[in-house]
């Protein structure tokens, strides 16, 4: 989990993704579309890879733990929490607040 934690304060918008996952592919877009440019953590490409997704089972109580998002460090969550963001127009003031956006 502490791993986890580091990795999620890296950057002010983190997505932990897996390569085959086709809603990681949406999120990510999703951030990119918005001038986002957020570290992307494919689990794939991680030797922990099993670990990691343990960690984020655990912390969402929830699977599968992809995609998962966090913004200035705190889990905002996955898919649907992101969607539902965006469309109230929170997601943006997120991203801001964090210092990922400057529009």
């Amino acid at each position: 989990m502490d791993r986890l934690m580091k990795l999620a304060s890296e950057r002010a918008v983190v997505i932990f993704t897996l390569d085959s996952c086709c809603m990681c592919h949406t999120v990510t877009r999703l951030f990119r579309e918005l001038g986002v440019n957020a570290l992307e953590h494919e689990l794939d490409n991680d030797p922990k890879c099993k670990e990691m997704e343990k960690a984020l089972v655990k912390l969402l109580g929830r699977e599968p733990p992809v995609p998962v998002v966090f913004i200035g460090g705190k889990l905002v969550g996955g898919t649907n929490k992101v969607m539902s963001f965006h469309l109230s127009g929170e997601l943006i003031p997120m991203i801001r607040n964090a210092g990922a956006l400057w529009l």
